[in-house]
């Protein structure tokens, strides 16, 4: 089936959710269609083997164990396919009974289902209710009427066709409902390209008899990127056995998941529902293959107690061992809790994700994030990251990256990280037609180019010196020192000053009288003179308050100190009871040291030829390795594919100022006119 017809029959199943207008909300739409296509999905399925499977369960005894009457059950339906129907009902006869038992002849054939799909349609779709609701409204024979015209049997939509149907039906309902239509699925030439980037260097280890490798996603979504990775891994070696793991949080997409687990062949209880940042259904499970596309942005809050509850209570050796990131945006989440189900063994486990911008660069040394990225980096687990082109995804414009990530790097990677710029012209096409924010498209060939480019570890060479460099992966980290500035106050007794003690609130908690007294002895101080030592200035105030009989509390004190103090590069520099100069915490600067370099050599090139009197706080250390300074990690991909664009000639842009002018004086000319 090629595009224009999975678009057509996306345009039919469409003008059915038309007939839900005024008796639902818009947003409701999906919940009546998306579980009737998966129903007529199934019924073409079974319609072939429906008396074959009535005759066998009719001869099979009451009391036959139910795992052994579903396996006999299934084996009559074939094709290793795990459900079947014991309803006398098959689409095609609903349609010869009378219209006023629809409802009836309905909720009989979906109740009749195995227990695996019944659990999808009464549990996750809670479809009865629908079917109510469609009933009550009159509706119902229309819907199922429309939905009897449409041949849905695997001879005539593949697997893979039927999930662009459901990513196109779900882009629709997500758009008039105001959803976010990328939470569900990720379009097609991504998952591709991100197959392609973990299968290319592994391809001779999948051929051959006897392989078995397993997949797993843990934001599944309808399961697009479990299906299509299988589906590439077996053009690659068709002995191949895959197994397909993956997790699900929205109930629609779990339940959409699951029944094609059930059509395809594969174990529908590797699909899990729930959320797998607080309840990993897989926990203990380690997988050769990780893929995912977790959502951008989307805060933890709810969840936020059971998570650190669980990265306190397992520290190191738990999920989120490295950190956590910041509440908004849980994407380093899925990311960590990927990477605990790497394998351990020989073969190892490869990842790849893709994430927005923000894992890259969000946090400054010592944040979760930083520390995320330092213990990956520090690991040698980062292998790659590719920058996609903008305007991919149907819910957003923004730059995503794709992550690759393994524990097993080949000999050559070892240290090193692979960018690739690929959001270049040269690897993107413009769409026809936008689908939401979707406008553009990978090509097949621009697919191929970015997966060589990977593979060989083109490194800035030729032309690919603006697309792919390789850096070590110390590159990316830094070591934030602390820089200090001494403090250096004048003091005077001015109006403002005084102002300024009247508000202070430990002046302001004085009784009047002691205010008033306070006042009197600052104002025998010598009058306009301006004091450029603080020890000096101290002296004639501990004089001052003396002669007047005054004692000042410490909090007082320091009260006058702020008020009638100035900073002044020209005043004493302030220390400490130490003899030590204190630092001016409004002067307080960090510099971002490399790695690679000691941060003495760092502070004498370039701080103190600029500020002689600076300072580093060599107390502030790393929690880590408990030296000068804190270490942290990001990926500027804009610093290293950076592309400086010369300002255009003045003389370009005043003619075009002229011609503006001119045409807003036409213009003008016209409305007065």
């Amino acid at each position: 089936m090629s595009n224009n017809d999975i678009k057509s029959l996306g345009s039919f199943v469409w003008s059915i959710a038309e007939l839900l207008r005024g008796d639902f909300k818009q947003s409701e739409y999906g919940k009546v269609i998306l579980p009737f296509v998966v129903l007529r999905r199934l019924d073409c399925i079974l319609e072939g083997t429906k008396q074959a499977v009535l005759d066998m369960a009719a001869s099979l005894p009451a009391d036959m164990d139910d795992e052994a009457r579903d396996t006999l059950l299934s084996g009559v339906v074939g094709q290793n396919i795990q459900l079947y129907n014991l309803s006398r009902f098959t689409f095609a006869s609903l349609k010869g009974q009378d219209a006023k038992d629809i409802h009836k002849n309905l909720i009989d054939y979906v109740t009749k289902f195995s227990g695996n799909v019944r659990d999808i349609f009464l549990d996750k779709f809670l479809f009865t209710d629908q079917l109510k609701r469609l009933n009550d409204a009159g509706l119902l024979y229309l819907v199922f009427d429309r939905f009897t015209q449409i041949d849905l049997h695997p001879d005539s939509i593949s697997n893979i066709e039927m999930g662009y149907l459901f990513e196109d039906l779900i882009r629709r309902f997500s758009e008039i409902s105001n959803e976010t239509a990328g939470e569900h699925y990720t379009p097609r030439e991504v998952i591709r390209l991100i197959v392609s980037l973990l299968l290319v260097n592994d391809r001779e280890a999948l051929t051959g008899s006897g392989v078995i490798r397993q997949i797993y996603d843990p934001a599944a979504g309808t399961g697009g990127m479990l299906s299509i990775a299988e589906m590439e891994m077996k053009a690659l070696n068709p002995r191949i056995r895959v197994e397909l793991f993956g997790q699900e949080l929205n109930p629609e997409s779990f339940a959409i998941c699951k029944s094609d687990m059930l059509v395809t062949g594969h174990n529908p209880e590797n699909i899990a529902f729930g959320n797998t940042l607080t309840q990993d259904a897989h926990r203990g499970k380690r997988f050769h293959y990780m893929l995912s596309n977790p959502p951008y942005g989307v805060d933890w809050k709810k969840y936020a107690d059971a998570i650190r509850a669980e990265a306190e209570d397992d520290g190191t050796s738990g999920r989120f061992g490295a950190g956590l990131p910041r509440i908004s945006d849980g994407q380093l989440l899925f990311l960590q809790h990927m990477i605990s189900k790497m394998r351990n063994d020989e073969q190892g486990s490869r990842i790849g994700i893709v994430m927005n911008g923000s894992p890259l660069f969000t946090g400054g040394a010592g944040s979760g994030e930083s520390e995320i990225r330092r213990w990956m980096l520090e690991k040698d687990w980062v292998e790659a990251i590719i920058a996609l082109p903008t305007d991919l995804f149907y819910n957003t414009g923004i730059q995503t990256y794709v992550w690759l990530l393994t524990n097993r790097k080949e000999p050559a990677r070892r240290g090193k990280v692979q960018l690739i710029d690929a959001s270049g012209e040269r690897f993107w096409k413009s769409m026809r037609k936008s689908l939401g924010s979707k406008r553009r498209e990978i090509p097949p060939e621009a697919t191929e180019e970015i997966a060589r480019i990977y593979h060989d570890m083109l490194n800035g060479n030729s032309n690919w010196a603006d697309v792919s460099k390789i850096f070590d992966t110390t590159d990316f980290g830094y070591r934030e020192i602390r820089v200090e500035r001494p403090l250096k106050l004048a003091f005077a007794v001015t109006p403002e000053a005084l102002d300024a003690l009247r508000a202070a609130k430990p002046f302001a908690k004085l009784e009047d009288g002691e205010q008033c007294a306070i006042l009197r002895a600052l104002a025998s101080l010598p009058e306009g003179q301006r004091w450029m030592s603080r020890t000096a200035f101290e002296k004639a105030l501990n004089g001052a308050m003396k002669a007047a009989g005054v004692k000042l509390g410490a909090p007082v004190k320091k009260a006058i100190l702020t008020a009638l103090g100035a900073r002044d590069e020209e005043a004493e520099t302030c220390t400490d009871a130490r003899g030590a100069p204190e630092p001016d915490t409004e002067l307080r600067d960090h510099e971002l040291v490399p790695l690679g370099e000691d941060w003495r050599s760092y502070v004498a090139r370039e701080v103190t030829p600029f500020v002689p009197d600076a300072w580093v706080d060599e107390s502030y250390t790393d929690a880590k390795d408990c030296r000068t300074g804190r270490v942290g990690y990001e990926i500027n991909f804009n610093r290293y594919f950076y592309k400086y664009v010369p300002p255009r000639p003045l003389a370009e842009i005043d003619a075009e100022l002229k011609a503006l002018e001119a045409e807003i004086a036409g213009l003008l000319q016209e409305v007065v006119a």
